[in-house]
């Protein structure tokens, strides 16, 4: 199976390729933008054996159907800015005769219609791969283990808190579907092989945790003392109407496109309680649990511990800079 990736350097795109490598038996094509092909990141997956082919999203049909051609499972894991430069993506993904299109989900369970407009994009892109009677799978994975954890009091984890200058959603006692990035690329692995997953929706996740149990259980391996702040829903409500009034007269402002976005991830997985796998099957999901109950998944415990022992890896890292120098000058990310 000929298996292309697009973002095969980011932080999803290297969980993926690397289940794809340890599951073995795929041909694997890192479809890369021009300007990033002779990159480091980029020769190191050449040091791999994996082929690198030219992709521009903003380039013509023609040659997007020129690099989908010979793929048999195109899975897309771009950045959030990007979502809808898929829409062309899937065009010639259909012309090209790609079988099988995993667009770039990679989520929690968020039902579409307002609730968090990032959703709402991916959603746009759901249903222009369904109107092209493109085969698909819509995959979403929870909240990731790497980004669900505060920075302790005395600094020791800092290095690996994906998010800085946390806080708790609601009374913080709602559970939320938690997965290692690092098992992402595995379940992956798996599903594009697997009938039962072509043409639906897939939550893949480890296991359960409310915010406060993550605190408990950080303050039983750490030995130190945590402050939970609250943010109550309406808090957080009047965050994101605070970045819709500013960005309708500065729409490139990151902080605050990310103030709103973040703010709404919290309201949906932490208030409303969206990322759990009763909801998703409600909406139509399967879930990994169903599919594959013998998968040796990281535990979110273990994980922890590695973090605590120096051994973890942060995730962003750029955005982690920008949020910490955002909260240093007062300005609101959560």
């Amino acid at each position: 199976m000929r298996v292309g990736v697009v973002g095969a350097t980011g932080e999803t795109g290297s969980s993926i390729v690397n289940g794809l490598l340890e599951a073995g038996g795929f041909d694997i094509i890192a479809l890369t933008r021009p300007a990033s092909l002779d990159k480091p990141a980029t020769l190191v997956l050449k040091e791999k054996g994996i082929e690198t082919r030219s992709l521009d999203l903003k380039a013509s049909h023609e040659h997007l159907v020129t690099a989908l051609t010979g793929i048999d499972v195109l899975i897309s894991a771009i950045g959030p800015m990007e979502q809808l430069a898929q829409l062309p993506l899937a065009t010639a993904a259909k012309i090209a005769g790609v079988k099988r299109f995993i667009p770039c989900g990679f989520i929690t369970v968020i039902p579409a219609g307002g609730i968090q407009a990032l959703r709402d994009q991916k959603e746009v892109v759901y249903n222009h791969v369904k109107q092209l009677y493109l085969p698909y799978t819509i995959l979403d994975v929870g909240w990731w283990y790497q980004i669900s954890f505060p920075a302790l009091p005395s600094g020791k984890i800092d290095y690996a808190v994906g998010i800085p200058g946390q806080r708790i959603p609601g009374d913080g006692n709602v559970p939320s579907a938690l997965t290692d990035l690092r098992d992402i690329g595995r379940y992956v692995a798996r599903i594009i092989v697997d009938d039962r997953t072509l043409n639906k929706m897939v939550l893949v996740y480890n296991e359960l945790w409310t915010p406060n149990q993550i605190y408990d259980i950080l303050e039983r391996l750490s030995g130190e003392k945590l402050e939970r702040q609250y943010d109550s829903l309406e808090t957080l409500q009047a965050r994101i109407a605070n970045a819709d009034a500013k960005l309708a007269t500065n729409p490139n402002d990151f902080m605050l496109a990310l103030q709103k976005v973040s703010s709404e991830y919290l309201i949906s997985w932490g208030v409303r309680g969206d990322n759990a796998p009763e909801y998703a099957a409600y909406l139509g999901y399967v879930t990994s649990k169903e599919l594959y109950p013998d998968f040796a998944y990281i535990t979110f415990e273990a994980y922890l511990k590695e973090v605590l022992a120096g051994k973890g890896k942060g995730v962003y890292e750029g955005l982690r800079q920008q949020i910490a120098a955002a909260l240093k000058q007062g300005h609101e990310t959560q």
